[in-house]
């Protein structure tokens, strides 16, 4: 698979460290995974270490598996542990890491799933990176190399001790061996001074040959239920100039590009940006480009005509709930006039298409609030005729580090009840609905709000094939009462499995937001 690299590859030293970057996927998606190409990247660099890419596919590796020093997992997504033990199995490495020894290799991993809630998974790791992880990847293994895990004194092999007391000094690093829960670890923050890009292109990736930049990281909306928002906490936006440096080097090895963040549209001078491949394509330069959700109340006639220029054809909108009062009992503050005006302005410039992303089971959704998207997607079939305009809903998921964290997972019956009306009511109207499945949802709530008795839990859902059954079958054979976890609305006295990670906004202002939510309700 050709693979065009952006950054000057070093000559690598005879004593390297040798580390696999794993991605808990194919190939062609893990090519279009930024985060996961970046930190690569930034290993890659380095002249003292070897870093080879490998996925759930995976044939032939340059490097033998008894040369690999350490192996890195990329843990975006919460059902992922089920590929990582995959990889795991697949060269012979023991699932525990309290099961390996002096022949395997150093296990670490990183990634929203870990910032979020390490605790389910904290017996397969040797170290978790919590927070961005430029930087402090590099750190660690370097630390690694430096003091190697396993020494061998007297003829027999031990751990190290310097191995564990020379990562905890890394900010950012969890060690689930030697931590306690007492003491506070602190999520690694990024400026984002530079330009987050894909250091790597190929015509194999899921995005054939697109060039992703980073414009932000963070939202500053802040909606009740979002993670993205939470967790990247202060929103940071790259310099104008930099970004239109970046675009600049993509433009030499491709024609596509792709704007990413929690709310691309929401960079300050986003207009400018647009105006600056607007002006481009004008001039003659075949470029395509897409960009990630867009926000109803800041789309401009400009924005959507630089999309339709660049060949996009359909753009994606979010407003989780039709009826205003539950957008403002999750702090989605937009209105009814703005989702139409979005719209409107989709329609009128060039569009050919528009996506409304919705939720169900959000905290204190009523029976109204639910006929509402009835009425809402009425509204916009008569007065946008011709226009293509699609439903697409989730279910809520409570996560840790944002407001809603103490609100319950809505039961399996209930939504599903929700669901076949609203599909009943959207082929009527004749208007495009999809659903995610609620069975599924309950159990990534499961993981989501999970602690460190899942450990087994998750061994027997791999072993017995990762299917819904196997969830089930799981929970009867260690005992666990998946509702407490997920179906159980919280005090806000109650202590959470993650509260040990130290993240801003603290504990006690999330209560205060979740307070002032509850009272809009």
């Amino acid at each position: 698979m050709p693979e065009t690299f952006l950054y000057q590859r070093k000559q690598k030293k005879n004593d390297c460290y040798n580390v696999w970057f794993a991605f808990p996927e194919c190939y062609s998606f893990s090519m279009s995974s930024l985060g996961y190409l970046w930190l690569f990247k930034e290993l890659d660099e380095q002249e003292d270490i070897f870093v080879e890419k490998i996925n759930t596919d995976t044939k032939k590796t340059f490097l033998r598996k008894e040369n690999v020093n350490a192996i890195g997992f990329s843990f975006s997504f919460d059902m992922d542990f089920i590929k990582i033990f995959e990889i795991l199995e697949k060269y012979n490495i023991p699932l525990k890491t309290k099961d390996r020894n002096e022949t395997h290799p150093v296990i670490f991993a990183g990634g929203p799933v870990l910032t979020a809630n390490p605790e389910p998974y904290k017996d397969f790791f040797d170290f978790i990176v919590v927070g961005d992880g430029e930087g402090v990847n590099t750190k660690s293994i370097r630390s690694c190399k430096t003091n190697p895990k396993w020494v061998n004194k007297d003829g027999k092999w031990q751990i190290n001790p310097d191995f564990y007391e020379n990562l905890k000094q890394i900010e950012g690093v969890y060690l689930p061996y030697f931590h306690n829960t007492e003491n506070p670890v602190k999520k690694a923050h990024s400026k984002l001074k530079e330009c987050v890009y894909s250091p790597i292109l190929t015509e194999d990736s899921f995005f054939p040959n697109t060039f992703i930049i980073e414009t932000s990281r963070g939202c500053y909306n802040c909606c009740g239920f979002c993670i993205a928002s939470y967790l990247n906490l202060p929103t940071r936006f790259v310099d104008y100039n930099t970004i239109i440096e970046t675009i600049e080097l993509g433009l030499k090895h491709t024609n596509k590009i792709a704007l990413l963040g929690a709310l691309v549209s929401a960079h300050p001078r986003f207009e400018d940006i647009c105006n600056y491949i607007y002006q481009k394509i004008q001039s003659g330069e075949q470029i395509e480009m897409s960009i990630s959700s867009m926000r109803a109340n800041t789309l401009t006639p400009n924005i959507i005509k630089t999309l339709v220029a660049a060949g996009q054809k359909n753009i994606t909108i979010a407003i989780e709930a039709a009826s205003e009062r539950l957008r403002k009992a999750i702090n989605k503050n937009i209105t009814e006039e703005q989702i139409f005006n979005a719209v409107k302005i989709s329609k009128e410039n060039g569009l050919k298409g528009i996506k409304i992303y919705a939720m169900l089971g959000l905290p204190t959704e009523t029976e109204t609030d639910v006929q509402e998207f009835i009425r809402l997607a009425n509204g916009l079939k008569q007065e946008f005729k011709g226009f293509d305009i699609t439903f697409s809903f989730s279910t809520f998921i409570p996560k840790p580090h944002t407001p809603l964290q103490w609100a319950a997972h809505e039961d399996t019956k209930s939504l599903e009840k929700k669901i076949n009306y609203l599909q009943k009511e959207f082929h009527k109207i004749g208007m495009g609905a999809r659903f995610s499945s609620p069975k599924w949802d309950y159990y990534q709530t499961l993981l989501s709000r999970g602690d460190s008795s899942l450990t087994d839990y998750l061994i027997s859902v791999y072993k017995n094939g990762g299917k819904l059954g196997a969830y089930k079958k799981a929970a009867k054979e260690y005992k666990i009462d998946t509702d407490k976890f997920v179906t159980e609305k919280y005090s806000t006295e109650k202590e959470f499995p993650w509260d040990f990670i130290e993240i801003s906004p603290r504990k006690e202002l999330l209560i205060k937001e979740y307070n002032r939510l509850q009272a809009k309700a």
